[in-house]
């Protein structure tokens, strides 16, 4: 989250006046992330988030907003967007798209032990199978197409031993993508983006309970699989040097087959697609770091970090 449009607190005022959501208290923009404009909104009615979309468009944005509504009608604790007198939760702020939800309860864990990954995995299980009556449709904008676009263009920043990996990496993946266990693969709506800070916790840490799922804009259909591996790849690992954390994985990997129990395609593809998160993600912070976009809290991640996971993931394979 950063800010790349600045938001005058009297748009802020005219929004919760279209929203009927009483009176600006506070308008505060959030630091960290690299793709939307966002700031706290707090009113006299209650705390808020308001998103301004920089790079998704008005035609693509239905699918992750209502989604969100549609998880949270299912029970799912996801942020809910805010409807104006028309119904509608796709909203124009400062000439850009933009919603509003309410602000989720609790913290980010950053340092989650083994009940927190469990917490993470039941949720997510939960909310595969709450999305499967979802019916809109979108592509997962950050998948295989993405990478064989991007990596060619981030490829100049690489050294040889760099370079080599990520393109074997992306026939690998190319190669994977095309196989008849992949193609039987589960699939449905996946947030593709569950990191450690887009997941909020309320109570101790012993007993953590788990208040929310955000931030769904990198959301789309894809392979469950793909999403499981994204979260094992951030909060099962050891994050000094990317190595596996068995104990971490396995907390998380039996919540989730608790509520949904892998297929064999899944089991037998599950390091394949540890690569490919881990691919994903450095592949979109090399583009970050060495494209960056203007933004007045912009922070990019280091884009070595993933290189160092897929290194892991390659040289000692997780096996069910």
């Amino acid at each position: 989250m950063a800010v790349f449009t600045e938001v005058s607190e009297s748009s802020a005022q005219e929004l919760l006046s279209q929203l009927k959501l009483g009176e600006l208290v506070e308008l505060k923009g959030i630091q960290g992330g690299i793709e939307n404009t966002n700031y706290f909104l707090t009113s006299t009615e209650g705390q808020y988030v308001l998103t301004l979309f920089e790079r998704l468009t008005h035609e693509q944005l239905p699918f992750y907003l209502y989604l969100m509504k549609h998880l949270a009608q299912g029970g799912i604790p996801v942020p809910d967007p805010m409807s104006n007198q028309d119904g509608d939760i796709l909203l124009t702020v400062e000439g850009k798209p933009a919603a509003v939800v309410n602000r989720l309860r609790g913290k980010s864990e950053l340092a989650p032990t083994a009940a927190h990954c469990a917490a993470v995995g039941d949720m997510l299980a939960r909310m595969h199978l709450a999305g499967r009556d979802y019916n809109r449709q979108q592509p997962n904008l950050r998948g295989l197409p993405w990478w064989n676009d991007t990596v060619p263009v981030v490829l100049p920043y690489l050294d040889a031993s760099q370079a080599a990996l990520i393109q074997t990496e992306l026939a690998y993946q190319n190669h994977t993508a095309a196989s008849s266990a992949y193609a039987a693969l589960p699939r449905g709506p996946i947030h593709a983006d569950l990191f450690r800070d887009n997941v909020m916790f309320d109570g101790s840490q012993e007993a953590p309970e788990l208040s929310g799922f955000f931030d769904f804009y990198f959301a789309g259909v894809d392979t469950w699989l793909f999403d499981v591996a994204v979260c094992l790849n951030d909060w099962c690992i050891t994050h000094v040097d990317g190595t596996h954390d068995a104990a971490k994985a396995k907390a998380f990997i039996d919540a989730y087959q608790a509520v949904r129990p892998f297929t064999p395609a899944e089991r037998q593809l599950l390091n394949p697609m540890l690569r490919a998160g881990a691919l994903r993600f450095w592949t979109s912070r090399l583009w970050d770091f060495h494209l960056p976009r203007e933004a007045s809290m912009l922070q990019p991640h280091d884009p070595t970090h993933f290189e160092r996971v897929l290194r892991q993931r390659v040289a000692h394979p997780v096996t069910l």
